[in-house]
C-alpha cells in the first residue's frame, strides 16, 4: 500500500463519548484533523443508555476545557456548574452540541473492527513506525471501509462488555440460554415497559456497587408503589456484609454517595430486599414455570426469581486491537505503566494523581487507550482525569513534550468522578462533593467492579439470607482488606 505522509492523515478517535470528544476538542485546538468513528446512532451512545441515572459530579466538573472552548462561538449556554445532570442531560446539553460543533469530523454508526499499521501485521517489524495505522471500519447497512491514520486514540469505553453472573468471571452455566431474562443495566422503573417487566416479581440483583445499590432502590419505590406491589429483590453478594458495605453513610465526603448507601440500607431493612452473601453463581437453571434458579459453587440453590439483574463491573474489549503490540498488566488489562497507579487494592478513585502520554504509551508508538478503556477491569475512573489524559495525548501528537509531559489538573480534594446517584434524589442536588466513578465514554461507572479483596478461602460464610434489621441474625463476614474502590460492585 502506497501510503502518504503520515502528518497529512487524521487522527482516529474511537467512540464519541464525553473523552473521546474531549480527545477531539483538543486535538482539533492544536490544528489537528480528528475523526471520531461511533458505533452508535448518535453522541454519547452509551451514556444516553443510562440516561435516567443522575451523576454524583456537577456540570462544573464534567464539561472539559477544551470542549468548551470550541462550544463558544456556537452559542452553547454551560448548565449551572453547581447542579447535577443525569446521563440524558449529559448527552443531550454537551455531548450532542460538542459532536455538532465538531460536524463532519464524527461518524455515527461506524463500527471499528480492527486496526493495524498499514501493510505489517503484528509480526513484521521492517519500517513499522513510518508506515501509518489502517483502522477497518464497518458502517450500518453491511458496508466496509478502511482508513489511514497518523495515530489512533482508543476511547470506546467499556460499556458494551459487562462482566457476566458467574462468580469465576467466566459466564455462568446456562447465563446465555436465559438471556431473555436477565440485564447487565439499572432498569428505568419509569418507563412503562421496564416496570411492566419488574412490578411484582422477585428480581436477583448481583453486584455491590453503586450500579447494584441504584438497583435496590428503585425496585424499592417500585414496590411502594400501587402498581408494583409484591415487587421483591434478593441481592446477591459474594462476600459478606460489612460495615462498609454501603459505604460512609452521612459521614461519607460525598454526600450523594452516602445517601445512595443509605438508601439500598432502607430497602432492605424494610424488607424490600433480601441479602445473600457469601454467593458465587456457578449455574442458573430454568424451573419447569421458567424461572430462574441461581446454584451456587458450593452446591447452594436459591428459590426461583423472574429476573436477573448483573451489575457486577465491565471489561475491554480488545479484539479489533489484536494486530497491534499493546503492553498490558496481566491482571487489570491496563497499560503496564498505568496500572500501579490504579491498583484498586492501593488507591480509590480521589487518589490516582492526574497522569498523561508517557503513562499511556505502548510499543506500537502512536495509539493510546483512553478514558475508561485505559484502566481496564479497575473499577473506578475519574472523568476529570480522561480530560486531563486526552490534553496529554493531544499534546504528545503535535509534538510539545513539554506540554503533554505537565499536569495540568487540580482535582478537589474530595475527588471528582462521575457515578450512579438518585435522579431524583434531593440530597443529590444539594450535595457539595463530587461523586465517584465516572461512566465513561464508556462507560458510567454505574457498573463499576468492586475492588479485590483478600479473602480466606476456608473461613468464607456459607450463603445466607440476611434481613439488616432481624433481632439475633449477625451476617458472617468474609476477612477481608479494607479495599481501594469507591464503586466496588
Amino acid at each position: 500500500m502506497n501510503a502518504p505522509v503520515k502528518a497529512e492523515l487524521p487522527v482516529v478517535v474511537i467512540g464519541a463519548g464525553p473523552v473521546g470528544l474531549a480527545a477531539a476538542a483538543h486535538l482539533v485546538d492544536r490544528g489537528i484533523e480528528p475523526l471520531v468513528l461511533e458505533a452508535g446512532a448518535a453522541a454519547g451512545a452509551a451514556v444516553r443508555e443510562w440516561s435516567h441515572v443522575r451523576l454524583f459530579s456537577p456540570w462544573g466538573e464534567v464539561v472539559d476545557p477544551a470542549a468548551e472552548k470550541l462550544l463558544a462561538p456556537t452559542g452553547w449556554s454551560r448548565p449551572d456548574p453547581a447542579a447535577y445532570p443525569s446521563g440524558g442531560d449529559w448527552a443531550n446539553l454537551y455531548l450532542q452540541p460538542l459532536a455538532d460543533a465538531l460536524g463532519e469530523r464524527v461518524r455515527y454508526g461506524a463500527r471499528v473492527t480492527g486496526v493495524s499499521r498499514a501493510g505489517r501485521d503484528r509480526i513484521v517489524d521492517a519500517d513499522r513506525e513510518r508506515q501509518p495505522f489502517v483502522v477497518q471500519v464497518a458502517h450500518a447497512g453491511g458496508r466496509e471501509e478502511r482508513l489511514l491514520a497518523r495515530a489512533v486514540v482508543d476511547a470506546s469505553g467499556t460499556w458494551s462488555t459487562p462482566s457476566p453472573a458467574g462468580g469465576s468471571g467466566l459466564p455462568a452455566l446456562g447465563e446465555k440460554a436465559s438471556s431473555d431474562r436477565i440485564t447487565y443495566r439499572v432498569p428505568d422503573v419509569k418507563d412503562p415497559a421496564v416496570r411492566a417487566r419488574y412490578a411484582g416479581r422477585r428480581i436477583a440483583v448481583i453486584g455491590s456497587g453503586a450500579s447494584a445499590f441504584t438497583a435496590l432502590v428503585y425496585l424499592a419505590d417500585l414496590a411502594r408503589s400501587d402498581d408494583g406491589r409484591g415487587t421483591k429483590a434478593v441481592w446477591i453478594l459474594r462476600r459478606g456484609i460489612s460495615g462498609s458495605t454501603f459505604g460512609g453513610g452521612e459521614a461519607d465526603q460525598l454526600p450523594a454517595r452516602g445517601a445512595l448507601g443509605l438508601a439500598a440500607k432502607a430497602a432492605v431493612d424494610e424488607g424490600h430486599a433480601d441479602a445473600v452473601t457469601g454467593f458465587r453463581t456457578e449455574a442458573i437453571e430454568r424451573d419447569p414455570d421458567g424461572r430462574l434458579i441461581l446454584a451456587g459453587e458450593d452446591g447452594r440453590r436459591l428459590d426461583p426469581v423472574d429476573e436477573v439483574i448483573v451489575l457486577t463491573g465491565f471489561r475491554p474489549d480488545l479484539s479489533f486491537l489484536d494486530e497491534l503490540r499493546l503492553r498490558l498488566d496481566e491482571r487489570l488489562q491496563a497499560p503496564v505503566a498505568l496500572a500501579p497507579l490504579i491498583d484498586p487494592n492501593q488507591h480509590s478513585c480521589g487518589t490516582v494523581y492526574p497522569h498523561g502520554h508517557r503513562e499511556l504509551t505502548h510499543p506500537e508508538q502512536g495509539v493510546y487507550l483512553v478514558g475508561m478503556k485505559s484502566y481496564g477491569r479497575a473499577p473506578t475512573f475519574l472523568a476529570m482525569t480522561g480530560y486531563e489524559q486526552v490534553r496529554s495525548v493531544a499534546a504528545a501528537i503535535a509534538g510539545d513534550l513539554e506540554s503533554a509531559d505537565r499536569v495540568e489538573l487540580t482535582l478537589p480534594e474530595t475527588g471528582v468522578c462521575g457515578g450512579a446517584g438518585l435522579f431524583d434524589a434531593p440530597e443529590a442536588q444539594e450535595s457539595e462533593g463530587g461523586g465517584c466513578c465516572a461512566p465513561a465514554p464508556q462507560v458510567v461507572r454505574l457498573d463499576a467492579r468492586p475492588a479485590p479483596q483478600v479473602v480466606r478461602l476456608d473461613a468464607r460464610p456459607a450463603p445466607q439470607v440476611v434481613r439488616l434489621d432481624a433481632p439475633g441474625r449477625v451476617p458472617a463476614v468474609t476477612e477481608q482488606t479494607s479495599g481501594g474502590g469507591c464503586c466496588g460492585s
